[in-house]
């Protein structure tokens, strides 16, 4: 089993009733409110934080991306992952992922990926996304073409890395003249592909059908549960079974000392320039945004609604720091705490990747250090034997993430055609 960090890596303002007097919802913030010198400060204290995780045992970093957002400086994420890349030795670099619609020239992202897998040594999980209403109003991208743009730009990048060059590519919203990347990746066939997920019934549909891992991003459990549920019924109607190496799982989880102080810094979850996505935020969405007409076909979202509900998938139900607790949105406490509720949620959800969402909101830098050396120390080896037990095995165990079935994989492995 593969167990990851993540943070969004706010930013986080000296003085935060200033900062918010300026505007907080969705794309209603001047960068003026912006100081270059402490955003250097901050990505420099992420970076320390991850090697740190690195060192005490943690197999995987997720990094993200979205794009104007104060609660994320991660509007490049393929540059974090290149520092990484360069400064970690062993943990998995996992991208979820990249809005390869929004962008004219997949070619780019191919070439910028293999580099990052080939300077890591081959620890690159490339994962890819649609994006938000955000990202298609910032870029000036049509969201009416969002879906098919994802799906060509997937096809095309995977071409890239496993088609030898050089060759013309004719597409419908993408072509070539000449494709011939350089560098190729390290890893063959080419770098675990996994998708992130939060409401969407095509996107279960579409990841199961190419076989590639779903992670399901910080949503209620019984929602997730149906969701792989769903994967796992199509995936059978394509042939193959479905089990906690095609599982990924992302909540909120922070280790502390005491429950006193565990309390007291989880709040901390809720505090500061946030993401608007995720629960606790809803009053800073800005539902014109993130509602595009087009981005979403209206059969989808006739089917979401009959399978969700009217109110939607109800990941975001909990807003306050109580009630997102109870939910099991978010888990601070003492490791022994933590080790059992993330147990329940291991037992229900059986994912074969897990990643805790910690160092985020108004957190201190001390906050996030001694929660990871607390994970390290007592955490993930219990959560290991826990993991065993239960018999919930990741795709690098089962060679079962590149969208390959299993013996393709090992004959391209071996370097003999499939």
């Amino acid at each position: 089993m593969l167990f990851g960090t993540f943070t969004e890596m706010p930013y986080q303002p000296k003085d935060m009733a200033e900062f918010h007097r300026r505007g907080g919802e969705d794309l209603g913030i001047s960068n003026a409110a912006y100081d270059p010198e402490l955003g250097g400060d901050l990505y420099h204290r992420y970076f320390d934080e991850k090697q740190y995780a690195e060192e005490v045992g943690f197999d995987a970093f997720m990094l993200n991306e979205h794009h104007t957002l104060p609660g994320c400086m991660q509007g490049v994420t393929n540059v974090g992952a290149s520092i990484l890349a360069r400064i970690t030795q062993k943990a998995k670099i996992v991208i979820l992922g990249n809005m390869i619609p929004v962008w004219d020239d997949p070619m780019w992202m191919a070439e910028q990926l293999a580099m990052i897998d080939v300077i890591s040594r081959g620890r690159l999980v490339s994962g890819w996304v649609r994006g938000g209403g955000r990202e298609s109003v910032v870029h000036n991208a049509a969201p009416v073409y969002n879906r098919e743009r994802f799906e060509e730009a997937h096809d095309f990048i995977i071409k890239a890395w496993t088609t030898p060059g050089p060759f013309r590519y004719e597409g419908k919203h993408y072509n070539y003249r000449y494709v011939n990347p350089w560098p190729v990746p390290l890893q063959k066939p080419h770098p675990q592909i996994w998708i992130p997920n939060t409401t969407s019934l095509e996107t279960i549909e579409w990841a199961a059908r190419h076989r590639l891992p779903m992670v399901m991003t910080a949503h209620n459990m019984e929602p997730s549960k149906k969701s792989f549920e769903l994967y796992a019924g199509i995936a059978a109607e394509e042939g193959y079974e479905a089990g906690p190496q095609h599982r990924g799982y992302l909540i909120k989880v922070h280790a502390e000392e005491t429950e006193e102080l565990a309390d007291q810094v989880g709040r901390k979850y809720l505090q500061g320039p946030q993401n608007p996505f995720v629960s606790g935020n809803q009053a800073r969405q800005n539902a014109a945004v993130q509602r595009l007409p087009g981005l979403v076909s209206r059969s989808s979202r006739a089917r979401e609604a009959k399978l969700w509900g009217p109110g939607g998938y109800g990941g975001n139900a909990a807003h306050t720091y109580e009630e997102q607790s109870k939910e099991y949105l978010i888990i601070s406490g003492t490791p022994k705490t933590v080790v059992q509720r993330v147990r329940h949620v291991m037992e229900v959800l059986r994912p074969g990747s897990f990643f805790f969402w910690d160092s985020d909101g108004s957190m201190t830098h001390q906050d996030a250090m001694r929660s990871i050396r607390l994970m390290g120390q007592e955490v993930l080896p219990a959560l290991r034997d826990i993991g065993k037990e239960l018999g919930l095995v990741d795709s690098f165990e089962t060679n079962d993430g590149t969208g390959y079935d299993q013996a393709v994989w090992r004959k391209a492995r071996a370097g003999t055609p499939a």
